[in-house]
C-alpha cells in the first residue's frame, strides 16, 4: 500500500450466508485512516456478521477484504489481529481475579509470546508498557484493584486496554456503551476520541445509543436485512429516507 493512500480498510462485494438465509449481501465498504466510523442497524441487519467478516470469526461466502492493501479475506484471526486489526467488547477478556496491572500485562506479554506467569517479576520493558496503557486509558489509580470489582465503565476502559496490547492500527468496538450509565458511556466515548486523537487510532463501532453515534461518528453506515443502504456523514444519514424508514425514524 502507498503510505500517500489514507484508505485503510476496502472491502467489496462481501456476502455471507448460513444456510438459506442471507446475512450480508453484496456489501462495499471504505475506511480512511484515522477515521471515527459506526456501522448501525436493527438487530439481525448483519453488523456483527459484518465485523466476523473482518476479524477472521468467519469466512466469507465472497467478496474480498483488503487492509492496508492487503488482501486478508478468510485469513484465520491471530494472523488479522499481528496485521493490524482488534477487537473489544464482543467477548469479555478480563481475568476477574487478577488486578488491572495484572490483566495488561499478561495480554501484553501474551503479544510476546512470552510464558504467562503472573508470579515471575515481569521484564522491564513489558511492566513500561503496561504502565503506559493503564495511562493511556486512564486506570492507572486502579492498577492494583481486582478486576472484578471494577465499575462497568473501568472494566470497558481496561478490555480497551486489552484490545490495544498488540498495538493495532484499526479497533473494531462492538456496542461499546452497553449496560453502562449515561456518565460512564460519556467517559468510554470521551476515551475512544483521544485514543483516536492522541495515537491516529482508526475507530470502527457498533452502536444502538443514538446519541452516541451521532456524537462520536464522523461516517455512518446503515446496514438493515444484511445490505448496506445509507453511507455518509451523520447529518447525511440522518436526513437519508430510507435510513430514517429502516432505523432511524424521522424524529431524529
Amino acid at each position: 500500500m502507498n503510505d500517500t493512500d489514507p484508505t485503510i480498510l476496502k472491502i467489496s462485494g462481501l456476502s455471507k450466508s448460513f444456510g438459506k438465509y442471507a446475512v450480508l449481501t453484496d456489501v462495499n465498504y471504505s475506511l480512511q485512516k484515522a477515521e471515527i466510523a459506526a456501522i448501525i442497524g436493527p438487530n439481525g441487519a448483519g453488523k456483527t456478521t459484518f465485523f466476523n467478516l473482518i476479524t477472521g470469526y468467519h469466512n466469507a461466502d465472497s467478496g474480498t477484504v483488503l487492509f492496508q492493501g492487503r488482501a486478508i479475506t478468510d485469513w484465520p484471526r491471530h494472523r488479522i489481529a499481528r496485521a493490524g486489526i482488534s477487537r473489544a467488547f464482543q467477548v469479555s477478556n478480563i481475568y476477574p481475579r487478577l488486578t488491572t496491572y495484572e490483566n495488561v500485562r499478561q495480554a501484553i506479554l501474551a503479544q510476546k509470546k512470552r510464558t504467562l506467569d503472573i508470579f515471575t517479576p515481569a521484564s522491564g520493558l513489558a511492566r513500561e508498557s503496561t504502565l503506559e496503557l493503564l495511562e493511556l486509558t486512564g486506570l492507572l489509580p486502579n492498577r492494583d484493584t481486582v478486576a472484578g470489582i471494577l465499575s462497568q465503565g473501568d472494566k470497558k476502559k481496561l478490555e480497551l486496554a486489552l484490545a490495544l496490547a498488540g498495538k493495532p492500527e484499526m479497533l473494531l468496538l462492538d456496542e461499546p456503551t452497553a449496560g453502562m450509565s449515561s456518565e460512564e458511556t460519556h467517559e468510554t466515548m470521551e476515551l475512544v476520541k483521544r485514543l483516536n486523537a492522541q495515537i491516529g487510532l482508526t475507530i470502527l463501532f457498533t452502536e444502538h445509543d443514538i446519541s452516541v453515534i451521532f456524537g462520536y461518528a464522523r461516517k455512518l453506515s446503515v446496514l438493515y436485512q444484511g445490505i448496506l443502504i445509507a453511507e455518509g456523514t451523520p447529518e447525511e444519514v440522518r436526513r437519508n429516507e430510507e435510513a430514517q424508514r429502516c432505523y432511524l425514524g424521522e424524529d431524529i
